[in-house]
């Protein structure tokens, strides 16, 4: 017996150590009543990135496990983790030469709940409008278990191709040529700036 008593305690101790494992998202089929594709506002108008092209990147949190997850989607298109469907219509940032960056996305949220014990699950909208990154308050998505927020919207504006990239490596066995740094001078000296007229 007491030969036991060590190894029952060792397997006691063993056994409190162990975390349960965290949970992992579920994600399952969009319903088809909430599959139809949204129109999407200002397509053709758009300058940048077509719209169609756009990718936003929502970001869900479910307050009964603490599970955030980061969803990817294109205009249009709709993702069900759970009992929750996210829709997103439209993503936008503001031009790199406008004031106060913001990016943005119009968004549309429905949960599978029931409203009593009694009544049967259904799909209820719990939220539909623009939720943007610089300003969470603005509009918030407010439910009791998810947490919907938009974390980015990537596109681009004409002018913001990525610049043809330069090679500082030079080849081996080769000596460069640097241009002269000072400038030649000239033979006749520059005139004089004009005073402003007052």
């Amino acid at each position: 017996m007491r030969a036991l008593a060590p190894i029952s305690a060792l397997l006691l101790l063993a056994a409190c150590n162990n975390e349960p494992p965290k949970p992992r998202p579920v994600e399952t089929a969009v319903p088809k009543e909430l599959s139809g594709n949204s129109a999407v506002a200002g397509a053709a108008n758009s300058l940048g990135t077509p719209m169609k092209d756009r990718v936003a990147t929502i970001a869900l949190l479910n307050k009964r496990n603490n599970l955030t997850q980061d969803l990817k989607m294109k205009p249009g298109e709709a993702r069900r983790v759970g009992n929750i469907v996210v829709k997103v219509a439209a993503c936008e940032k503001t031009a790199p030469w406008e004031y106060d960056p913001e990016e943005g996305a119009f968004v549309q949220v429905y949960v599978q709940e029931r409203p009593d014990v009694s009544s049967p699950l259904a799909w209820h909208k719990i939220f539909s409008g623009w939720l943007f990154k610089n300003a969470p308050s603005v509009n918030v998505v407010e439910h009791p278990v998810y947490d919907v927020w938009v974390k980015s919207c990537a596109m681009s504006f004409p002018g913001e191709e990525a610049p043809a990239s330069t090679s500082s490596a030079k080849p081996a066995g080769k000596a460069s040529a640097a241009p002269s740094a000072t400038p030649a001078p000239s033979a006749s000296p520059a005139p004089a700036p004009t005073p402003p007229a007052a």
